[in-house]
């Protein structure tokens, strides 16, 4: 299959339903059943919404603020606004109306699409307080009973009714758009402050379908399923998640979200899935600890698979006659089990977003669930890297994508030159100056390539802890390890010019209780958190990483944490990353005073 080049994502899409016309394309779960959208159906649909939104006014480099959870009005949604010419502002669904109004006045939108009643009731509150947010389409009837600054219309009325006032306006049914226009805003997940609005061009998504599309090429591109449960507001998702399947024919089905889509995966069968590195550690220690319960051969044949399989990963040669034939066997029971959890005809699981730990990627190499790990910023696309599916590596993040480049500077940081880098950030000249640099995209990380070309990530920059005697440590290493422990969820790891460095750990909530039933000690946070045997256990899971860690790396004391890091408490991004600086805010004191007692 050749990979076609497209002009822009909407002539991409258009070109695709029209090849693939009644073959079913998104999928969602709607009174407990799947229903579809075929692409011929979802591109009358853009086609309509694209009428209604310049029906009401929007042209060519108008924002567009698009507020919802993962559905197909979603695809629609975005499509449309980039074929009427104007730009997607994709927000998150757990941003505060504050984030909101922030989102609104820094990119001057003037319409917005949301979805359901809750998130419009959350939205028009800093919509009424936008000065330039004039007309709003929401896709579930908000339920207001008072008027606000902006006309509120349904989407049912805006894709029957407005549309109609196009008559006599004359215009071409899709604006012209070419590669180098741009595309969407993504904000930054504000790691390090308040997020940026990142100006993607349909260039540089598309720069990163063709490369994708390359990656997993060995594998198949017909008959591939997604399954889209990462935010799509998200440029990894929003990118690999929607408009790869779209770049490839695949179809796109909706989780209903984390909490069942164990039950999804199952259901939908997919072939590929955009995945984060914590959503598999989680999924490793539950299918470590349903094993331990079980117990006997099924939980023997269970670890061997683990041994043998990483054994045939790292090498393949190196397991003998005896251990091809074991490996055959436990493919047959053990790993066609595990793959039946994830559909049974997973053939990638890309994670992105943040660092995997190498012991994951072997964890669910060697149970028949191959594991690419790949790399890249928003303001690249995002994709700059992946591993290829024949030979990946799990302590690198693979291969530099096609038609791109990628150097390391002389203190070590990664520079990405091509198509795939950003415009800029929206209205902020300085910063844009600083992070690009005659074409070179300065990320912030810091890495190196090995041997073959394989890409190793080490640290970000800025989060480098530097201590007293100017030796450099890489934090993310260590809370990655950390986490990896079956007592611990989250750790952060704290010692900038300090002599040593200490830690800030969230228990794991499921081993907590298991402890307090064992311990006769009440289930209760607060109390645990200051017991001393319960402060001691964790002492103990902190001193097994400690022992695999040099002298600079250990923890020397910790604390713990008064609740789990979560977006709803601002201490992590929509995407499961720690955001430092406002844990920081919280614990410091704490923190500082660990080096005073």
């Amino acid at each position: 299959m050749v990979i076609k080049r497209w002009e822009n994502l909407v002539e991409m899409f258009f070109d695709q339903a029209a090849a693939m016309g009644d073959k079913p394309m998104l999928h969602v779960k709607r009174d407990g059943a799947w229903q579809s959208l075929t692409w011929a159906e979802a591109a009358h649909k853009v086609t309509l919404l694209t009428d209604a939104l310049r029906a009401v006014g929007i042209k060519a480099g108008d924002r567009v603020v698009l507020v919802s959870e993962n559905r197909p009005e979603w695809l629609i949604s975005d499509l449309a606004i980039m074929a009427a010419g104007a730009i997607s502002v994709p927000s998150y669904t757990t941003y505060t109306s504050r984030d909101f109004l922030h989102i609104c006045e820094n990119s001057g939108a003037c319409a917005a699409i949301v979805s359901t009643k809750a998130l419009a009731n959350t939205f028009l509150k800093a919509a009424h307080q936008s000065d330039e947010m004039t007309d709003v389409i929401c896709m579930e009837d908000p339920g207001m009973e008072q008027r606000i600054n902006a006309k509120i219309y349904s989407w049912d009325e805006a894709l029957e009714t407005c549309s109609l006032k196009l008559a006599d306006m004359n215009l071409p049914p899709v604006a012209p758009i070419t590669r180098d226009d741009i595309a969407c805003l993504i904000y930054t997940s504000g790691t390090g402050g308040a997020p940026k609005g990142v100006k993607i061009h349909h260039g540089a998504i598309l720069h990163n379908c063709a490369g994708a599309a390359n990656i997993l090429m060995p594998l198949g591109l017909k008959k591939n399923a997604f399954l889209s449960f990462l935010p799509l507001s998200h440029a990894y998702e929003h990118s690999a998640g929607q408009f790869l399947p779209v770049s490839i024919g695949a179809s796109i089905w909706y989780a209903e979200g984390l909490e069942k889509l164990a039950a999804n995966m199952e259901e939908t069968k997919p072939t590929v899935m955009v995945v984060v590195p914590r959503l598999f550690e989680m999924l490793r220690l539950r299918l470590c600890r349903q094993m331990e319960k079980e117990g006997g051969l099924k939980a023997k044949l269970f670890h061997r698979a683990i041994d043998l399989g990483t054994q045939r990963v790292k090498d393949r040669s190196s397991i003998g006659i005896l251990g091809r034939i074991e490996n055959i066997f436990l493919d047959l029971t053990v790993r066609k089990q595990v793959r039946k959890k994830f559909g049974g005809r997973v053939k990638a699981l890309v994670s992105g977003g943040a660092p995997l730990a190498p012991e994951v990627g072997f964890f669910f190499a060697a149970l028949g669930l191959p594991l690419l790990q790949g790399y890249g910023q928003t303001e690249s696309g995002p994709v700059a890297t992946c591993n290829p599916a024949h030979a990946p590596k799990m302590h690198t993040v693979g291969q530099v994508l096609a038609d791109t480049e990628v150097k390391i500077a002389s203190d070590g940081e990664i520079l990405i030159k091509g198509e795939l880098v950003m415009k800029g950030y929206w209205r902020d000249v300085h910063t844009s100056d600083l992070t690009v640099v005659d074409g070179w995209l300065h990320t912030g990380d810091i890495g190196k390539f090995d041997e073959d070309q394989y890409l190793i990530i080490t640290d970000r920059k800025k989060d480098i802890l530097v201590n007293d005697k100017g030796d450099n440590i890489s934090p993310q290493r260590i809370e990655g390890m950390l986490a990896l422990e079956e007592e611990i969820s989250q750790a952060m790891v704290y010692g900038d010019r300090r002599p040593y460095l200490v830690g800030l750990l969230v228990p794991d909530a499921e081993w907590m209780r298991g402890w307090a039933r064992t311990n006769k000690k009440p289930n209760k946070y607060s109390e645990l958190q200051k017991d001393d045997d319960f402060v001691k256990a964790m002492r103990t899971a902190l001193n097994k990483v400690n022992a695999n860690l040099s002298n600079l790396e250990k923890i020397r004391r910790f604390i713990i944490a008064d609740e789990p890091f979560s977006v709803d408490n601002g201490q992590m991004t929509p995407t499961m990353k720690v955001r430092r600086h406002i844990i920081t805010d919280k614990y410091g004191a704490a923190l500082d005073g660990l080096y005073k007692s």
